[in-house]
């Protein structure tokens, strides 16, 4: 087969994984359950409709108010996104990830305005509801950022919710979004919210437990989009 082919054919079962509705569905909604994605959240309003949504979600064995104060400090040049920094870095966004709740950064307040490094969006905060919902909007409106609480038993359920708009995409960028930033997205967003989870647990003296996928029934194509 001449390499030509090859290429082809490889771009061919990429572009076939990217369009896949079982693959979306996983790398969209990991770890959120059936009834966390097709919700309603506080803040879905700041984007509608989007484009794309990713709901995913994280078990904390810890209560809303001790997840919180980490939720509330996240940011460039303030206690980083608990992801890794190293990725985050080339792009100069300026993260750097404490492993401590540190007190200068946990007066947030609705209008304050957080740039992603000093080329990337500036986000507005939209709601900031301590120990229950922090939203964040971008400025030019097509993106939304929410991070919702919920009482679990005498732990959370912490979850994370993008809304995007791409006005008339390109069929390109829809394949490129689909084919790179969609799973790429999951690599640093899972990543944050573990590391949440095991800054919180180890704050309140607990170890931190594999996080594992729940099972995503009754979910139907029109959900996923």
């Amino acid at each position: 087969m001449k390499p030509s082919l090859y290429l082809a054919t490889a771009a061919g079962v990429l572009a076939g994984a990217a369009y896949s509705k079982p693959a979306r569905r996983w790398y969209l909604t990991w770890g959120a359950t059936a009834a966390e994605v097709t919700g309603t959240l506080p803040g879905d309003d700041l984007v509608d409709p989007p484009e794309v949504q990713s709901t995913r979600a994280v078990s904390i064995e810890a209560p809303p108010a001790a997840v919180w104060p980490w939720l509330v400090q996240m940011g460039s040049g303030r206690a980083g996104a608990y992801t890794y920094d190293w990725i985050e870095n080339l792009f100069g966004l300026d993260m750097h990830s404490a492993d401590e709740i540190l007190p200068r950064f946990q007066h947030l307040a609705v209008g304050d305005v957080l740039p992603l490094g000093r080329t990337g969006p500036r986000m507005r905060v939209e709601i900031c509801d301590p120990d229950r919902t922090l939203a964040f909007r971008s400025e030019d409106g097509a993106w939304a950022w929410i991070f919702d609480l919920r009482p679990d038993g005498t732990g959370t359920r912490l979850v994370s919710r993008n809304r995007i708009a791409t006005p008339r995409p390109s069929p390109i960028s829809r394949l490129v979004n689909r084919l790179i930033m969609e799973p790429g997205s999951l690599i640093m967003e899972r990543r944050m919210l573990v590391g949440i989870k095991q800054r919180a647990e180890r704050a309140g003296g607990r170890k931190s437990r594999p996080e594992r996928l729940p099972a995503l029934k009754g979910l139907s194509r029109a959900d996923l989009g």
